[in-house]
């Protein structure tokens, strides 16, 4: 009976209406009452716009939104930041970085301590501390996590009376009843241990996963190339898509020591290594996961890894249908982390101390929904319907005011909402890549290749990042000189980190040189106005994008304006986000768009994304631009392993200055990010480098409703107003013309 109400109904209106059905009698004065019930119903409003089911209203739910659906949940593979808003939350690697702390620190999340690393020479003897890098052979580290740690409940760990697994020795016909994994009747779990690290360790070379870091991992852990090697000849000797079962197999690099323990060995010495301990391709996964999913008949129904993740974090998928909705669920199974209870100094005047010591997590379910228009997404934020919004730049003066000084502050409007606005810098870079194996913008003679570098500096010049930044972004970023944002090293301000490719110092600031530069280096480039000189026709370059909404049009035509300063027509491909990732593997786009956000606080992070052997095309790697210059490929090698210092930065000079000269990105610009968060939505503070941070955060769901009902709650009272006119307005007619029935009834009977 209350099921389609999305509050409860008012006590006083029940009052009212049930004294109206009491007092009103089906005679004369009937048509009068009607109208008054109109002017009672006015009363009883009620929120009539709510999209979630009127079950939800008052649970702790946490509502936000993803725009792009995700292609892989499988931690081996996936890398994008629209995935990692998933798979953060359900495993769980070693190591995290300390919810409050800045600058950032790493901190155990399933290790019970930090890594002990020890440094061994060629001969196996163990350096003592403060050895010299160049005696350094290998380095091992030794991860120790905490007992007790329990998976998800999931049918790949079921078991009958005897202890065997039930689901692992399906037939195509059982699977094919089955329609999801709640399908299945009974659950298990078990305890994580040592052996899974190891586990997905290997899953890194994998010859079926194709995982983006293996490439990069294989030139640091001792043995992955080789055991890549066995693992595909083994592959070619089984059946197709049958279980390759890794635990048969040793790895060099890596070494069971117990249940809890296991150590990794790296070649040589590599510091950052440590950073990579924090994500989840160093996450466990269990091996009767693997098993399960890979039984003849699951991947036809999308039963694997990347649709269905298992995990041992605070939150398990429990509905994947990525064109409309992705729901996580707390892990009736996750316990024995807590909320931090040091920070720093401004964090107790923020309210961010309230939960030291407490349990986490904080809220049971998170419903993201899929909104493809930003004007939507913007309006049910107002409503009260998603907890925090980031800010479109046509929302953003409704949102945000800057002071005289400069600073961004929430307008009045907003604050009397009791939205509150976080800011932070953002260790990421939006760029414009150009692919380095095509014959226009790469080259392939070198020739052609000292051509088309020119080509790439005139367009570098031409594309105006501030005059972006300004139109479509409300100056919410800077534009870039290279590719490492503010905050990492190797990032200068002023005349020294300024790009002289593209810029002049002038009166104490960079400017962008005039358009007839960029001409006259397109001339140089073989295409003088715009038209080839060899084949006399104009110069079409063809631009990858993934779809874009209509609200992004204006922005695609602006890019366009950007080349037609150059007489070069843009042509647009736009395409979905998962296509397009395919284009760029296979080197198949032209000029694309992309941007990195930093996995970790290193310069490296940002560098090896131009690292020859990262190219996608052939390796798999994330050099989108298959970009291979031996220099700086040299330099990278000695600069990578080096620890933080002056000697360090100056080779990061020299690569950026091989970079900018060469310019296989356009280097566009580094953001800043805003976003808006409700009253009730608390314990948040921002952390790019971070984003398993939804288990710190809280709900506040009474607060939240009865925001709701103030903001949604319809005006009905017009209507009953003009029932009430109308009323006035027909009454005497009617009444005239029940009197005439009663005197035609009445001269009937009289005769």
């Amino acid at each position: 009976m209350k099921k389609n109400r999305t509050q409860p109904i008012d006590t006083n209106c029940l009052s009212a209406l049930a004294g109206f059905f009491l007092k009103t009698k089906f005679n004369t004065t009937f048509c009068v009452s009607l109208f008054l019930l109109g002017l009672v119903l006015s009363g009883c409003s009620n929120v009539w716009n709510n999209p979630y089911p009127a079950s939800d209203a008052g649970k702790n739910i946490l509502y936000n939104a993803f725009a792009e659906r995700p292609k892989h949940l499988d931690p081996v593979q996936s890398y994008s930041s629209n995935e990692i808003l998933f798979t953060a939350q359900i495993y769980q690697p070693p190591l995290q970085y300390h919810f409050l702390k800045r600058p950032l620190a790493l901190v155990p999340q399933t290790a019970s301590k930090m890594p002990l690393v020890s440094y061994f020479d060629n001969n196996g003897i163990q350096l003592l501390p403060g050895s010299t890098d160049t005696h350094i052979a290998y380095s091992v580290y030794e991860i120790t996590i905490n007992p007790g740690i329990l998976y998800q409940p999931h049918p790949a760990f079921a078991q009958d009376e005897h202890k065997h697994l039930l689901y692992h020795t399906l037939t195509p016909q059982d699977i094919q009843a089955i329609q999801t994994i709640s399908d299945f009747k009974h659950t298990g779990t078990r305890e994580l241990i040592a052996d899974d690290f190891i586990y997905q360790i290997k899953r890194l070379a994998h010859p079926r996963l194709h995982s983006p870091i293996f490439g990069l991992m294989a030139d640091y852990i001792v043995g992955l190339n080789e055991y890549a090697d066995v693992l595909r000849n083994q592959d070619k000797t089984q059946p197709e898509n049958s279980f390759l079962d890794l635990r048969k197999f040793p790895l060099d690099g890596v070494e069971r020591v117990d249940n809890y323990t296991y150590r990794i060995r790296i070649k040589g010495k590599y510091p950052q290594f440590i950073y990579w301990l924090t994500m989840a391709f160093f996450a466990p996964v269990p091996w009767e996961a693997d098993h399960f999913f890979s039984q003849p008949g699951m991947a036809e129904k999308n039963f694997t890894l990347d649709w269905y993740p298992v995990g041992t974090g605070p939150y398990m998928l429990t509905e994947n249908n990525p064109n409309r909705i992705m729901v996580l669920e707390r892990n009736p199974n996750f316990r024995g982390e807590y909320y931090p209870d040091e920070g720093m100094p401004e964090d107790m005047e923020n309210d961010l101390l309230r939960d030291a010591g407490k349990p986490l997590p904080f809220i049971d379910k998170i419903v993201f929904s899929r909104e493809k228009e930003s004007i939507p997404y913007w309006n049910k934020f107002l409503q009260g319907y998603y907890d925090a919004s980031s800010i479109g730049s046509d929302s953003f003066d409704q949102a945000v005011q800057i002071t005289g000084q400069g600073e961004a502050t929430i307008t009045e409007e907003m604050k009397a909402q009791g939205i509150r606005l976080g800011t932070a810098v953002a260790p990421s870079t939006y760029y414009m890549g150009f692919n380095m194996l095509d014959p226009v913008v790469g080259g392939r003679t070198p020739e052609e290749k000292a051509s088309a570098r020119k080509l790439r500096q005139a367009i570098s010049i031409a594309v105006d990042y501030e005059e972006f930044l300004s139109i479509f972004a409300n100056g919410r970023g800077i534009a870039a000189q290279g590719p490492i944002p503010p905050g990492i090293e190797g990032h200068h301000e002023g005349s020294e980190g300024m790009n002289p490719i593209v810029y002049e110092w002038h009166h104490g600031e960079a400017q962008r040189k005039p358009i007839k530069q960029a001409q006259t280096l397109l001339a140089e480039a073989g295409y003088p106005g715009g038209i080839s000189r060899k084949t006399g026709k104009p110069l079409v370059l063809y631009y990858d994008v993934t779809a874009r909404s209509a609200d992004d049009k204006s922005i695609l035509d602006w890019m366009r304006m950007q080349f037609r300063k150059l007489n070069i027509q843009l042509v647009v491909r736009s395409t979905d986000y998962n296509r397009f990732q395919d284009k760029i593997r296979k080197g198949n786009a032209q000029i694309f768009e992309w941007g990195w956000n930093a996995d970790y606080p290193d310069p490296e992070n940002f560098l090896f994304l131009l690292y020859g052997p990262q190219r996608k095309v052939g390796n798999s790697g994330e050099n989108a631009a298959n970009y291979d210059n031996a220099e700086y490929n040299r330099l990278f090698e000695q600069m990578k392993n080096m620890e933080h210092g002056p000697q360090r930065v100056q080779i990061i000079d020299r690569m950026i200055t091989i970079l900018r000269k060469d310019a296989p990105w356009l280097w566009g610009y580094h953001p800043k990010d805003f976003a808006l968060y409700h009253s009730w939505y608390q314990n948040v503070k921002p952390n790019r480098m971070a984003y398993n941070t939804l288990k710190y955060y809280r709900i506040d769901p009474k607060l939240r409703d009865r925001k709701r009902y103030e903001w949604n709650t319809p005006v009905i009272w017009p209507i009953g107003t003009g029932i009430v006119l109308l009323a006035v307005v027909l009454l005497p007619a009617w009444i005239t013309y029940r009197r005439k029935e009663q005197r035609r009834v009445l001269q009937k009977q009289t005769a």
